[in-house]
C-alpha cells in the first residue's frame, strides 16, 4: 500500500478545515504498519521526531500500533555516538579544509556551501550529544537554545560564521566546539570518516549524516 501511494503521489493531503491558526492547514500522512516499522528500524531523525509525543486514539485490534509508534523515536546509545563522531568529522572537514580552500581560490559557492554545511553539522553533532533528534533546518536554532549542553556564545559564533563566513570565523566556531566536549574521534580517523560517510556513501550503503 505505501509503495503504491509513493507511486501515485498520495502520501499527503492537506486538511484546512481543521487548522488552529487562520490560514493554518493540517497535515495528513499515510503510514501504514510497514512504514511505522521501517521507521523504527531506520528512519531519519525528521521522522523520528514527528513521532515524539504521538498518541495512539485508535487502533484496530490485534495491531500493536503503540508499542510500533513509542519505538520511532527511540535511539539507543551507541547510535547517538557514532552521530556525535559523523557530525563533528563533518565540521572538521567543513571548517578547516574546504572553507579555508575556498577563500584562497575565491570561490564564493564553495565558502557558503562550508559555512553553512559546518554550522548544520556542529549543531547536529551538539543534538547527539544532548540526546535530542533534529526535526528540520527551520528547527535548528530554538532546539539548540534549549539544550542544556551547549557552548558558551554558541548562537553568536554560529551566525558570523554563516554571515560572514571567513578563516577567522570558522577557526573560532570550530575551536569553541573542540574545547567543549571530548569527541569521541580524532581528527585522523575524522577524515576516513568523512570519506565514509559522503564519498563512499554509494559503497557502504551507510546513509550520509544529513540524511539520517
Amino acid at each position: 500500500m505505501f509503495a503504491s501511494a509513493v507511486a501515485t503521489h498520495r502520501v499527503i493531503f492537506v486538511e484546512r478545515s481543521d487548522a488552529t491558526y487562520p490560514g493554518g492547514y493540517v497535515d495528513v500522512k499515510l503510514a501504514t504498519i510497514a512504514f511505522l516499522e521501517a521507521a523504527a528500524e531506520r528512519g531519519d531523525d525528521p521522522v523520528r521526531a514527528s513521532f515524539e509525543g504521538a498518541r495512539v486514539v485508535w487502533a484496530r485490534d490485534g495491531y500493536d500500533i503503540v508499542g510500533r509508534v513509542a519505538a520511532i523515536p527511540a535511539l539507543p546509545p551507541t547510535v547517538w555516538e557514532d552521530r556525535a563522531a559523523s557530525f563533528i568529522s563533518q565540521v572538521r572537514l567543513y571548517a578547516t579544509d574546504f572553507l579555508p580552500e575556498a577563500v584562497a581560490s575565491g570561490n564564493t559557492f564553495m565558502l557558503h556551501h562550508a559555512a553553512v554545511h559546518a554550522v548544520a553539522a556542529g549543531g547536529r553533532a551538539l543534538l547527539a550529544l544532548n540526546r535530542r533528534l533534529f526535526r528540520g533546518p527551520k528547527y535548528l536554532d530554538a532546539a539548540l537554545a534549549g539544550l542544556e549542553r551547549l557552548p558558551d556564545g554558541y548562537a553568536e559564533l554560529a551566525w558570523r560564521l554563516v554571515a560572514s563566513p571567513s578563516r577567522q570565523s570558522a577557526d573560532a566556531y570550530v575551536q569553541a566546539l573542540e574545547a567543549f566536549h571530548p569527541w569521541p574521534v580524532d581528527r585522523a580517523a575524522s577524515d576516513s570518516m568523512f570519506i565514509r560517510d559522503n564519498e563512499l556513501a554509494w559503497y557502504t550503503r551507510i546513509l550520509p549524516p544529513e540524511a539520517r
